[in-house]
Order: C-alpha cells, then structure tokens, then sequence
C-alpha cells in the first residue's frame, strides 16, 4: 500500500467531517458532533484560522486526517504543536499509518521550532497507546485536564 500525506484543502471538509464522525463514534460520543461542512471550512480555512489539517491518502483513497494547532510554553519561551485530532479509517489501521501521520506532524513541530508535540488520549484506547509508547513519547500523568464548554463556558464569563 503507498501512502501519502498532503496539506487539507477546503474541497477535503467533506472528508474530514466524515473523518470526524467516524472518530467520534469510535470514541463513544458520535451525539456530540457539532461540526459541519460551513464551521470546518471556516475554523479550518477561514480569515484567522490556527489550525493545520493534514489528509492521509492510501492509494490516492482518504485514508486518514490530523488537525492540530499551535499552543505556547512559558517555561520554553517556545510554540508547542498540539495535536486535536488523528484518525485513520479502520482498513488502515495496523499498518503503519497512524505512526506516519505521527512523524508528519513531528516533522512539522521540528520544522517550526516549536519545544513541544503533545496530544490527549483517552485512557481506554489501548491501540493508540501502544503506538504512542513504541515511538518514544511520555504519558504527562502529574497533570489532569479541565474544561469549559457549552452553557457552562458562557455563565462563567458572564458572572
């Protein structure tokens, strides 16, 4: 199988969004989706934009996707890429294609100067973590994760 990874473009929200859905069902909350084609070319495309997206291609065929964005460490004085999302279909899966979507976006990180590649995994993804233990990264344990979001999000700022 020859696999290709290129830049998104906003003829790929289609993909992405399907890509999206696919990963939110996975991932046992396919309800929460909220997306659309209109807000992913938008968040992804538009005027102001700070995410990258990246398409996995097997063959020529959508495969896979990454979207990350750049964050900052105070401590490093540097940008950090921060992985949102990688998902690859599950006929892909196994061989390989999730690692190179990995040193794609590694390379990018390096490429940037950036101090920093990091992502969230949830903690029941077994396969995920094992690729991510094999190419050398390091479970950040002494930090839990908090949010803000929805109705919640909007009464905290406005009290």
């Amino acid at each position: 199988m020859d696999f290709a990874i290129r830049n998104a473009t906003p003829d790929d929200v289609g993909t992405i969004l399907r890509f999206i859905t696919e990963l939110a069902v996975f991932e046992k909350a396919g309800h929460e989706v909220e997306a659309t084609e209109e807000s992913l070319a938008a968040s992804l495309f538009g005027p102001g934009a700070v995410t990258g997206a990246a398409i996995l291609e097997a063959d020529g065929v959508p495969a896979g996707f990454a979207v990350w964005f750049y964050n900052y460490s105070t401590w490093q004085a540097k940008n950090g890429l921060y992985l949102e999302d990688l998902y690859v279909s599950p006929d892909y899966r196994g061989s390989g294609a999730g690692k190179l979507l990995l040193k794609h976006l590694a390379r990018i990180a390096v490429d940037k100067g950036c101090g920093r590649f990091e992502w969230s995994v949830l903690d029941w993804n077994e396969p995920a973590i094992r690729v991510y233990d094999a190419i050398g990264a390091e479970p950040q344990n002494e930090w839990i994760r908090y949010r803000l979001s929805g109705d919640k999000l909007k009464q905290f700022a406005a009290g």
